[in-house]
Protein backbone atom coordinates (compact mmCIF):
# COMPACT_ATOMS: atom_id res chain seq x y z
CA UNK A 1 0.00 0.00 0.00
CA UNK A 2 1.53 3.14 -1.21
CA UNK A 3 2.65 5.75 2.13
CA UNK A 4 1.89 9.76 1.90
CA UNK A 5 4.59 11.90 2.40
CA UNK A 6 3.46 12.52 5.44
CA UNK A 7 3.64 8.93 6.89
CA UNK A 8 6.97 7.92 5.33
CA UNK A 9 8.09 11.81 6.71
CA UNK A 10 6.48 10.42 10.57
CA UNK A 11 8.83 11.59 13.64
CA UNK A 12 8.98 9.77 16.42
CA UNK A 13 8.15 11.26 19.63
CA UNK A 14 12.01 12.01 20.42
CA UNK A 15 11.79 13.83 17.29
CA UNK A 16 8.47 15.68 18.14
CA UNK A 17 10.34 16.44 21.81
CA UNK A 18 13.48 17.96 20.24
CA UNK A 19 11.92 20.01 17.81
CA UNK A 20 9.71 21.72 20.02
CA UNK A 21 12.34 22.78 22.46
CA UNK A 22 14.02 24.38 19.19
CA UNK A 23 11.12 26.54 18.53
CA UNK A 24 8.08 26.08 20.60
CA UNK A 25 8.83 29.51 21.92
CA UNK A 26 7.59 30.98 18.08
CA UNK A 27 5.99 28.16 16.04
CA UNK A 28 3.27 26.58 17.17
CA UNK A 29 3.33 22.69 16.47
CA UNK A 30 0.37 20.66 15.63
CA UNK A 31 1.09 16.57 16.51
CA UNK A 32 -1.48 14.58 14.60
CA UNK A 33 -1.39 10.73 15.95
CA UNK A 34 -3.06 7.66 15.94
CA UNK A 35 -5.23 7.49 19.13
CA UNK A 36 -3.86 5.78 22.34
CA UNK A 37 -0.01 5.96 21.42
CA UNK A 38 1.42 8.46 23.69
CA UNK A 39 0.75 11.97 21.95
CA UNK A 40 0.09 13.35 25.72
CA UNK A 41 3.57 11.99 26.93
CA UNK A 42 4.86 14.80 24.92
CA UNK A 43 4.17 17.28 28.12
CA UNK A 44 5.88 14.92 30.33
CA UNK A 45 8.96 14.56 28.59
CA UNK A 46 8.93 18.42 27.75
CA UNK A 47 8.54 19.02 31.68
CA UNK A 48 10.93 16.47 32.49
CA UNK A 49 13.63 18.40 29.97
CA UNK A 50 12.69 21.82 31.14
CA UNK A 51 12.27 22.04 35.23
CA UNK A 52 12.37 25.18 35.34
CA UNK A 53 9.35 25.30 32.81
CA UNK A 54 5.45 24.71 34.07
CA UNK A 55 3.38 21.98 32.60
CA UNK A 56 0.34 23.60 31.64
CA UNK A 57 -2.49 21.04 29.88
CA UNK A 58 -5.57 22.91 28.26
CA UNK A 59 -8.09 20.34 27.10
CA UNK A 60 -10.20 21.51 23.84
CA UNK A 61 -12.87 19.62 24.08
CA UNK A 62 -14.34 20.49 27.67
CA UNK A 63 -14.27 24.16 26.40
CA UNK A 64 -16.60 27.06 24.80
CA UNK A 65 -16.00 30.46 24.01
CA UNK A 66 -16.87 31.68 27.46
CA UNK A 67 -14.35 29.23 28.92
CA UNK A 68 -11.53 30.80 27.43
CA UNK A 69 -11.59 34.10 29.13
CA UNK A 70 -13.78 36.01 31.27
CA UNK A 71 -14.59 39.76 31.56
CA UNK A 72 -13.59 41.49 34.67
CA UNK A 73 -15.30 44.87 35.33
CA UNK A 74 -12.64 47.47 36.35
CA UNK A 75 -12.50 50.97 37.28
CA UNK A 76 -9.16 53.27 38.01
CA UNK A 77 -9.33 56.86 39.76
CA UNK A 78 -12.43 59.18 37.89
CA UNK A 79 -12.30 57.58 34.79
CA UNK A 80 -14.97 55.55 32.97
CA UNK A 81 -15.35 51.78 33.85
CA UNK A 82 -13.59 49.26 31.38
CA UNK A 83 -13.42 45.61 30.73
CA UNK A 84 -10.87 43.56 31.28
CA UNK A 85 -10.68 39.80 29.90
CA UNK A 86 -8.92 37.19 32.44
CA UNK A 87 -8.03 34.37 30.27
CA UNK A 88 -8.47 30.87 31.53
CA UNK A 89 -5.56 29.44 34.14
CA UNK A 90 -5.21 26.67 32.48
CA UNK A 91 -3.16 28.49 29.79
CA UNK A 92 -0.72 29.51 32.66
CA UNK A 93 -0.60 33.54 31.51
CA UNK A 94 -0.91 34.22 34.87
CA UNK A 95 2.40 32.57 35.96
CA UNK A 96 4.28 35.05 34.67
CA UNK A 97 7.20 32.51 34.51
CA UNK A 98 8.20 30.30 31.65
CA UNK A 99 5.32 27.37 30.69
CA UNK A 100 4.87 24.55 28.52
CA UNK A 101 1.38 24.87 27.24
CA UNK A 102 -0.01 21.69 25.65
CA UNK A 103 -3.67 22.57 23.70
CA UNK A 104 -4.83 19.06 23.36
CA UNK A 105 -7.40 17.24 21.13
CA UNK A 106 -7.27 20.62 18.88
CA UNK A 107 -8.53 19.19 15.99
CA UNK A 108 -11.94 18.75 18.26
CA UNK A 109 -12.69 22.12 19.75
CA UNK A 110 -15.58 24.07 18.16
CA UNK A 111 -14.83 26.73 15.38
CA UNK A 112 -15.03 29.34 18.27
CA UNK A 113 -12.81 27.75 20.32
CA UNK A 114 -10.39 27.54 17.70
CA UNK A 115 -10.73 30.95 16.62
CA UNK A 116 -10.34 31.81 19.95
CA UNK A 117 -6.80 30.04 20.58
CA UNK A 118 -5.32 30.55 17.74
CA UNK A 119 -3.23 34.29 18.94
CA UNK A 120 -2.03 32.33 21.77
CA UNK A 121 -0.57 29.93 19.36
CA UNK A 122 0.29 32.85 16.81
CA UNK A 123 1.41 35.85 18.96
CA UNK A 124 1.96 33.98 22.59
CA UNK A 125 -0.65 36.57 23.99
CA UNK A 126 -4.20 36.02 25.12
CA UNK A 127 -5.93 39.75 25.79
CA UNK A 128 -3.65 41.68 27.50
CA UNK A 129 -1.63 38.90 29.55
CA UNK A 130 2.02 37.96 27.25
CA UNK A 131 3.38 34.51 28.06
CA UNK A 132 7.09 34.69 29.28
CA UNK A 133 9.54 34.61 26.46
CA UNK A 134 10.80 31.23 26.82
CA UNK A 135 7.21 29.61 27.28
CA UNK A 136 6.39 26.95 24.76
CA UNK A 137 3.53 26.19 22.80
CA UNK A 138 2.27 22.95 21.00
CA UNK A 139 -0.82 21.04 20.13
CA UNK A 140 -2.18 17.52 19.40
CA UNK A 141 -4.90 15.97 17.71
CA UNK A 142 -6.17 12.51 16.14
CA UNK A 143 -5.34 11.57 12.89
CA UNK A 144 -8.27 12.98 9.98
CA UNK A 145 -8.44 9.40 9.07
CA UNK A 146 -9.55 7.65 12.33
CA UNK A 147 -13.12 9.91 12.15
CA UNK A 148 -13.48 10.96 15.32
CA UNK A 149 -14.29 14.34 14.92
CA UNK A 150 -11.05 16.02 14.17
CA UNK A 151 -11.26 18.51 11.83
CA UNK A 152 -9.23 22.01 10.76
CA UNK A 153 -9.49 24.45 8.36
CA UNK A 154 -7.15 26.05 6.08
CA UNK A 155 -6.93 29.12 7.82
CA UNK A 156 -5.57 27.45 11.02
CA UNK A 157 -3.21 25.02 9.21
CA UNK A 158 -1.86 27.59 7.82
CA UNK A 159 -0.80 29.65 10.86
CA UNK A 160 0.96 26.37 12.15
CA UNK A 161 3.38 23.91 11.68
CA UNK A 162 1.54 20.36 11.36
CA UNK A 163 3.34 17.33 12.25
CA UNK A 164 2.89 13.76 12.06
CA UNK A 165 3.68 11.16 15.01
CA UNK A 166 4.80 7.50 14.09
CA UNK A 167 3.36 4.67 15.54
CA UNK A 168 5.59 2.82 17.97
CA UNK A 169 6.73 -0.53 16.85
CA UNK A 170 6.46 -3.19 19.25
CA UNK A 171 10.10 -3.08 20.52
CA UNK A 172 9.76 0.18 21.01
CA UNK A 173 7.15 0.58 23.40
CA UNK A 174 8.47 -2.23 25.43
CA UNK A 175 12.34 -0.99 25.18
CA UNK A 176 11.52 2.86 25.75
CA UNK A 177 8.24 2.35 28.15
CA UNK A 178 6.86 -0.74 28.90
CA UNK A 179 9.89 -1.98 30.79
CA UNK A 180 10.29 1.33 32.75
CA UNK A 181 6.56 1.85 33.36
CA UNK A 182 6.31 -1.77 35.37
CA UNK A 183 3.96 -3.40 32.77
CA UNK A 184 2.83 -6.98 33.66
CA UNK A 185 5.17 -8.98 32.32
CA UNK A 186 2.61 -11.31 29.99
CA UNK A 187 1.47 -8.37 28.16
CA UNK A 188 5.54 -7.33 27.27
CA UNK A 189 5.42 -11.05 25.79
CA UNK A 190 2.09 -10.46 24.27
CA UNK A 191 3.58 -7.69 22.36
CA UNK A 192 6.27 -9.56 21.27
CA UNK A 193 4.57 -12.40 19.81
CA UNK A 194 2.11 -10.05 18.04
CA UNK A 195 3.46 -6.91 17.63
CA UNK A 196 3.87 -6.78 14.16
CA UNK A 197 -0.13 -7.03 14.49
CA UNK A 198 -0.86 -5.20 17.69
CA UNK A 199 1.01 -2.02 16.53
CA UNK A 200 -0.10 -1.86 12.84
CA UNK A 201 -1.89 1.43 11.43
CA UNK A 202 -5.31 0.85 10.41
CA UNK A 203 -4.08 3.16 7.13
CA UNK A 204 -1.89 -0.45 6.05
CA UNK A 205 -4.98 -2.45 5.97
CA UNK A 206 -8.07 -2.24 3.70
CA UNK A 207 -10.73 -4.73 5.26
CA UNK A 208 -10.19 -5.07 8.96
CA UNK A 209 -12.46 -7.93 8.94
CA UNK A 210 -11.16 -10.08 6.21
CA UNK A 211 -9.98 -13.37 7.55
CA UNK A 212 -7.16 -12.94 5.22
CA UNK A 213 -5.19 -9.45 4.82
CA UNK A 214 -7.49 -8.06 7.91
CA UNK A 215 -6.65 -6.99 11.31
CA UNK A 216 -8.62 -8.22 14.36
CA UNK A 217 -6.72 -6.47 16.92
CA UNK A 218 -6.50 -2.92 16.17
CA UNK A 219 -9.01 0.32 15.55
CA UNK A 220 -9.83 0.69 12.26
CA UNK A 221 -12.55 3.73 10.76
CA UNK A 222 -14.31 0.86 9.05
CA UNK A 223 -15.01 -1.53 11.74
CA UNK A 224 -17.27 -1.54 14.62
CA UNK A 225 -14.74 -2.97 17.18
CA UNK A 226 -15.92 -1.42 20.94
CA UNK A 227 -12.54 -1.97 21.98
CA UNK A 228 -9.25 -2.45 20.84
CA UNK A 229 -5.30 -2.62 21.23
CA UNK A 230 -3.47 0.70 21.68
CA UNK A 231 -0.23 1.41 23.74
CA UNK A 232 -3.00 3.07 26.29
CA UNK A 233 -5.20 0.12 26.00
CA UNK A 234 -2.47 -2.23 26.76
CA UNK A 235 -1.41 -0.41 29.77
CA UNK A 236 -4.79 -0.24 30.97
CA UNK A 237 -4.78 -4.40 30.70
CA UNK A 238 -1.71 -4.21 32.74
CA UNK A 239 -3.36 -2.53 35.51
CA UNK A 240 -6.41 -5.59 35.27
CA UNK A 241 -3.17 -8.33 35.25
CA UNK A 242 -1.62 -6.84 38.31
CA UNK A 243 -5.15 -7.32 40.55
CA UNK A 244 -5.96 -11.00 38.11
CA UNK A 245 -5.76 -12.09 41.97
CA UNK A 246 -8.37 -10.35 43.34
CA UNK A 247 -11.16 -11.34 40.95
CA UNK A 248 -12.38 -14.34 39.39
CA UNK A 249 -11.10 -15.50 36.21
CA UNK A 250 -13.97 -14.91 34.29
CA UNK A 251 -14.00 -11.36 35.72
CA UNK A 252 -10.44 -11.04 34.18
CA UNK A 253 -11.68 -12.13 31.26
CA UNK A 254 -14.26 -9.79 30.57
CA UNK A 255 -12.09 -7.26 31.79
CA UNK A 256 -9.71 -7.43 29.35
CA UNK A 257 -12.03 -8.11 26.33
CA UNK A 258 -13.69 -5.19 27.49
CA UNK A 259 -10.02 -2.66 27.30
CA UNK A 260 -8.44 -4.86 24.46
CA UNK A 261 -11.02 -6.33 22.57
CA UNK A 262 -12.19 -9.92 21.78
CA UNK A 263 -9.44 -11.11 19.76
CA UNK A 264 -6.33 -9.58 22.20
CA UNK A 265 -7.98 -10.10 25.39
CA UNK A 266 -8.71 -14.19 24.08
CA UNK A 267 -5.05 -14.43 22.83
CA UNK A 268 -3.68 -12.33 26.02
CA UNK A 269 -5.31 -15.40 28.13
CA UNK A 270 -2.66 -17.74 26.89
CA UNK A 271 0.26 -15.50 27.90
CA UNK A 272 -1.59 -15.53 31.45
CA UNK A 273 -0.86 -19.54 31.51
CA UNK A 274 2.86 -18.72 31.69
CA UNK A 275 2.58 -16.93 34.68
CA UNK A 276 1.98 -19.74 36.78
CA UNK A 277 5.51 -21.24 35.79
CA UNK A 278 7.18 -17.85 37.15
CA UNK A 279 8.71 -18.34 40.32
CA UNK A 280 7.69 -15.68 43.22
CA UNK A 281 9.26 -12.09 43.33
CA UNK A 282 8.85 -12.96 47.38
CA UNK A 283 10.63 -16.20 46.11
CA UNK A 284 13.69 -15.20 44.44
CA UNK A 285 14.41 -12.43 46.81
CA UNK A 286 14.26 -14.56 49.90
CA UNK A 287 15.54 -17.74 48.42
CA UNK A 288 17.93 -16.86 45.56
CA UNK A 289 19.74 -20.37 45.40
CA UNK A 290 16.63 -22.66 45.41
CA UNK A 291 13.76 -20.70 43.85
CA UNK A 292 12.17 -22.69 40.76
CA UNK A 293 13.17 -22.30 37.67
CA UNK A 294 11.10 -21.55 34.75
CA UNK A 295 10.69 -25.06 32.18
CA UNK A 296 9.72 -22.97 29.05
CA UNK A 297 11.78 -20.27 27.03
CA UNK A 298 8.61 -17.83 27.14
CA UNK A 299 8.23 -18.33 30.58
CA UNK A 300 12.03 -17.80 31.40
CA UNK A 301 11.86 -14.24 29.24
CA UNK A 302 8.85 -13.09 31.51
CA UNK A 303 10.75 -13.52 34.30
CA UNK A 304 13.58 -11.18 33.25
CA UNK A 305 11.10 -8.55 32.11
CA UNK A 306 9.18 -8.93 35.67
CA UNK A 307 12.71 -7.96 37.09
CA UNK A 308 13.84 -4.94 35.09
CA UNK A 309 10.46 -4.05 35.57
CA UNK A 310 10.38 -4.22 39.34
CA UNK A 311 13.89 -3.67 40.18
CA UNK A 312 14.82 -2.18 43.76
CA UNK A 313 17.78 -2.06 45.60
CA UNK A 314 16.85 -5.13 48.34
CA UNK A 315 16.61 -6.92 45.21
CA UNK A 316 19.68 -6.99 43.03
CA UNK A 317 21.68 -8.83 45.13
CA UNK A 318 19.07 -11.86 44.95
CA UNK A 319 17.87 -11.57 41.50
CA UNK A 320 22.11 -11.24 40.44
CA UNK A 321 22.44 -14.64 42.60
CA UNK A 322 19.28 -16.54 40.86
CA UNK A 323 20.31 -14.98 36.93
CA UNK A 324 23.04 -16.75 36.90
CA UNK A 325 21.18 -19.72 37.44
CA UNK A 326 19.24 -19.09 34.27
CA UNK A 327 20.87 -19.93 30.82
CA UNK A 328 23.07 -17.65 29.14
CA UNK A 329 20.42 -16.54 26.75
CA UNK A 330 18.45 -15.00 29.46
CA UNK A 331 21.07 -13.53 31.14
CA UNK A 332 22.45 -11.70 28.09
CA UNK A 333 18.89 -10.37 27.45
CA UNK A 334 19.05 -8.69 31.15
CA UNK A 335 22.44 -7.11 30.97
CA UNK A 336 21.47 -6.06 27.38
CA UNK A 337 18.35 -4.28 28.73
CA UNK A 338 20.26 -3.01 31.37
CA UNK A 339 22.64 -1.06 29.46
CA UNK A 340 19.94 0.47 27.11
CA UNK A 341 20.46 3.67 28.01
CA UNK A 342 16.52 4.64 28.37
CA UNK A 343 16.27 1.85 31.32
CA UNK A 344 15.57 4.45 34.53
CA UNK A 345 17.34 1.74 36.96
CA UNK A 346 20.57 1.36 34.83
CA UNK A 347 22.59 3.09 37.52
CA UNK A 348 21.05 1.50 40.50
CA UNK A 349 21.83 -2.22 38.33
CA UNK A 350 25.21 -0.83 36.42
CA UNK A 351 26.80 0.25 40.30
CA UNK A 352 26.39 -3.20 42.01
CA UNK A 353 29.51 -5.39 42.48
CA UNK A 354 27.91 -8.38 41.50
CA UNK A 355 26.34 -7.20 38.65
CA UNK A 356 30.15 -5.42 38.09
CA UNK A 357 31.64 -9.21 38.53
CA UNK A 358 28.92 -10.85 36.48
CA UNK A 359 29.79 -8.33 33.24
CA UNK A 360 33.39 -9.27 34.03
CA UNK A 361 32.92 -12.94 33.88
CA UNK A 362 30.84 -12.50 30.68
CA UNK A 363 32.68 -10.14 28.75
CA UNK A 364 32.84 -12.67 26.12
CA UNK A 365 28.92 -12.09 25.64
CA UNK A 366 29.43 -8.55 24.42
CA UNK A 367 32.23 -9.26 22.39
CA UNK A 368 30.37 -8.23 19.03
CA UNK A 369 30.02 -4.93 20.24
CA UNK A 370 33.88 -3.67 20.18
CA UNK A 371 34.19 -5.02 16.93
Amino acid sequence: MTQSAEQLFAQSISEIVDSIMATGNIVTTLVQGHMGTGKSSILKILAQKLPTHTPCYFDCTTKDLGDLMLPKILSEDSTDDFVRFVPNEEMGLHLDKPVILMIDEFGKANPAVKNGMMRIMLERAFGTKRMHKDSLVFATTNLGGENVGDLLMPHHRNRITTVRMAKPTADEWVEDFAINAGIFPAIIMFVKEFGSKLFQSFEEVKNPDDEIGGNPYIYHPKSQRASFVTPRSLELASHWLWKKDSISKNALKSNLMGTLGARAGADLEAFITLVDELPRHEEIKNSPASAKIPKSASATVMVVYRALATMSKDFIDPWMDYVNRLDKEAQSLFAMQVRSPKYSKQSLVMSNPKFTKWAMDNNYLFAADKK
